[in-house]
């Protein structure tokens, strides 16, 4: 598999804090790549380090063989990366449609404010928001908020596109419908890094497995190996979980 993005002994300090500490990763072209650990791991500090929320105070980032460690959000964009955020925050005064807009403007789209409110319209109708496009963004509730998030994503046209935990607080068919759209995101030839809790969508996704721990990489494999690995089944899943996860995994 051909290499997208490449980060090579990337750290990141807080003070006295590592959240990351020398993280060497390959991405695949095409892959969905899940990216899991505890909370406080560093997922969410590499995602914004690789977007250019933070800077890296070590190492470099590489997308497509070209170093962006020093990109500001706007240049990540540019290139062809972007993100979803944890905790969910659309301009609520904003309709859902001047949402997506807005983040199609971002990235650069040429056009100027036509053709990103006909993109926006296009990535609604994806996501299924089309009916909602001209309600304010805060008359949505949070699975359509997650999926106007999503929207908003795939608005900036990325080759590469990181999910953080697009399936918090959503209940089982809300879940299902979000795994079905990564799916679909996926098959359009988008790279994926999904981090996410639920091991379930982990596993039914994923073709490969990193993990997080105190700001370092300890496992990077096939799930299958991912749940059977001690360090990851010590730090992370407990040995109950990963002996069903485990089972799972060798029957998704």
């Amino acid at each position: 598999m051909a290499e997208l993005m490449q980060l090579e002994g990337v750290s990141r300090r807080f003070g006295g804090l590592h959240a990351l500490d020398k993280v060497t990763l390959t991405i695949g072209r095409g892959e969905i790549l899940g990216l899991i650990g505890p909370n406080g791991a560093g997922k969410t500090t590499l995602v914004n380090v690789v977007t250019g929320v933070h800077r890296a105070t070590g190492g470099r980032v590489l997308f497509e063989g070209k170093d962006i460690t020093a990109y500001r959000p706007y240049q990540a964009a540019r290139v062809g990366i972007a993100r979803t955020f944890q905790v969910v925050q659309p301009f609520p005064e904003l309709s859902v449609l001047e949402n997506v807009s807005a983040a199609a403007l971002f990235c650069g789209s040429n056009g100027g404010l036509r053709n990103a409110r006909q993109v926006a319209a296009e990535k609604l109708e994806f996501v299924g928001l089309s009916a909602v496009a001209d309600q304010p963004a805060a008359n949505l509730t949070l699975a359509m908020r997650k999926r106007l998030e999503l929207a908003k994503a795939l608005a900036m046209n990325p080759r590469l596109l990181f999910l953080d935990e697009v399936n918090a607080g959503l209940n089982s068919a809300e879940v299902e419908q979000a795994m079905g759209l990564i799916k679909q995101i996926a098959a359009t030839g988008v790279t994926i890094v999904l981090i996410e809790h639920l091991m379930k969508v982990v596993l039914s996704i994923c073709s490969r497995i990193v993990v997080l721990h105190n700001g370092a990489l300890i496992a990077d494999g096939a799930p299958a190996s991912i749940v059977s690995d001690p360090h990851v089944v010590e730090a992370y899943l407990g040995k109950k979980y990963a002996q069903m996860a485990a089972q799972a995994a060798r029957n998704p």
